[in-house]
């Protein structure tokens, strides 16, 4: 709907909704740009304080994906008029513990009387303008790396079920109220790293002095988080936004959650997924093997979902190796080719 308004011409705009990036990012000094970013949902668990949590950690994906820092935050609530406090108290509780965790300060927000509860956070963060990681850039023969499971969406229509193992649950949850902090402070760290180790010719300014690196040079080329598009649905932006590549996913490398194709062949499908899979199949080609419960988990829609990485094929197993190190689950799914039809072709 956006996109059909009249546009707006602001030249410190460096990243606004036109590729359907993560998040907007404005240029506010030479060395210094504000990444801003909003999104809140209804309860996908029972429990108030891990609801806030899990809605925290949405919030904080997409300052990481672009290669941000949250600073601060500010809450949106829905809530009805009669609900019980407690409950908003313990959802706020789980959200400022996130909050905290992520060195976001939480310094006000906004609630409006609503029947059905709704909870999240507009967030602002910074980022120097000459290494913002945007969705768009991927190159043909870069890798893609993935660093969380799939299978939150599935799992949480279980959940509202009452038909989900306990284990299903903590593994769900263990995903959804986990940062992308860590994994986002890797890959910005390992640009530093090898911008040391390898020097890039630098930006000239405008009186001839020389810049920063450009990002052209960077060896992450593109970066996004997997949500509510699912992993096809984000993987399909990335490609838009890149011009002229298409993808190869090897699905029996893609990470999946415990229980997540069990609550597919048991059919907790939510709706999301369905309508992902209606958009978006159309740009995907399977090759025989790959099995029908697979193919619908790279349309689940994800809450708090890890980030999705194409890294230049010289450095992906250095950047690979890294996240591991230190802790995050990271796993090469797939790579970048040369523009086909289908745009994303899944192998086994």
């Amino acid at each position: 709907m956006l996109g059909k308004l009249a546009r707006q011409h602001d030249p410190n705009v460096l990243v606004g909704f036109d590729h359907a990036d993560d998040a907007g990012v404005y240029q506010i000094a030479p060395e210094m740009a504000l990444v801003q970013t909003v999104d809140f949902f209804t309860p996908i668990v029972d429990d108030p304080y891990t609801f806030g949590q899990i809605a925290a950690t949405n919030s904080l994906s997409d300052i990481y994906a672009m290669g941000g820092k949250p600073m601060t935050a500010l809450a949106l609530v829905c809530f009805p008029e009669k609900g019980d406090l407690e409950i908003l108290e313990q959802i706020l509780a789980g959200g400022l513990s996130k909050m905290i965790e992520a060195g976001c300060t939480v310094i006000g927000g906004h609630s409006i009387r609503d029947e059905e509860t709704k909870f999240g956070y507009s967030v602002t963060g910074t980022i120097d303008p000459k290494r913002v990681l945007k969705n768009g850039g991927a190159r043909v023969g870069d890798r893609l790396i993935l660093t969380k499971s799939l299978g939150t969406g599935v799992i949480s229509t279980a959940i509202k079920k009452g038909v989900a193992k306990q284990s299903w649950i903590d593994a769900a949850v263990r995903s959804m109220t986990t940062l992308n902090k860590t994994a986002a402070e890797v890959i910005t760290n390992f640009l530093r790293w090898d911008e040391n180790q390898n020097p890039h010719p630098p930006l000239k300014g405008k009186d001839g002095a020389p810049g920063s690196p450009t990002p052209d040079n960077f060896p992450i080329h593109a970066l996004t988080d997997i949500t509510g598009f699912g992993l096809i649905g984000h993987l399909r932006e990335m490609l838009l936004a890149s011009e002229s590549v298409s993808a190869q996913l090897h699905a029996n490398r893609i990470p999946l959650l415990e229980g997540a194709l069990e609550c597919v062949r048991a059919g907790h499908i939510p709706g999301g997924l369905k309508a992902n899979r209606e958009f978006a199949e159309c740009v995907v080609q399977y090759a025989n093997g790959v099995a029908d419960d697979l193919k619908t988990l790279l349309f689940d829609p994800q809450t708090a979902g890890g980030l999705l990485a194409a890294v230049a094929a010289d450095k992906s197993d250095d950047l690979l190796k890294a996240l591991i190190q230190a802790g995050v689950l990271a796993v090469h799914i797939g790579a970048i080719e040369y523009s086909n039809k289908p745009s994303i072709r899944v192998e086994t």
